[in-house]
């Protein structure tokens, strides 16, 4: 089967679950637990994205200036720093890391 079928596939499989979203009676979503859950789901899924994204490449795990700049980031938020500076910090980390000779 041809790639656009499977594309066409995955986009009504993706708009027949927003369509089952409309649903969830709200008495579902009005309970406190379920926006604990939703919260904590969404936090686990952006904290796994982060971490492949700066330490794989392709197949293989790789170790260059995005780790050092994910640890840069990772010290700000635990200083409480604002989300700009957050940014600025990894950015600054891997800039001068790649300065310094690293991939």
């Amino acid at each position: 089967m041809s790639m656009w079928f499977w594309l066409l596939v995955a986009a009504a499989l993706a708009y027949l679950t927003k369509l089952l979203g409309y649903l969830v009676p709200a008495k579902v979503l009005a309970n406190p637990r379920m926006s604990r859950v939703a919260g904590t789901l969404t936090i686990g899924l952006l904290a796994s994205l982060t971490v492949v994204n700066a330490a794989a490449s392709g197949a293989s795990l790789v170790l260059d200036a995005r780790i050092g700049a994910l640890v840069a980031a990772g010290i700000a938020l635990w200083l409480k720093a604002p989300f700009l500076v957050v940014v600025l910090a990894g950015a600054a980390a891997a800039a001068g890391l790649r300065l310094l000779g690293w991939p």
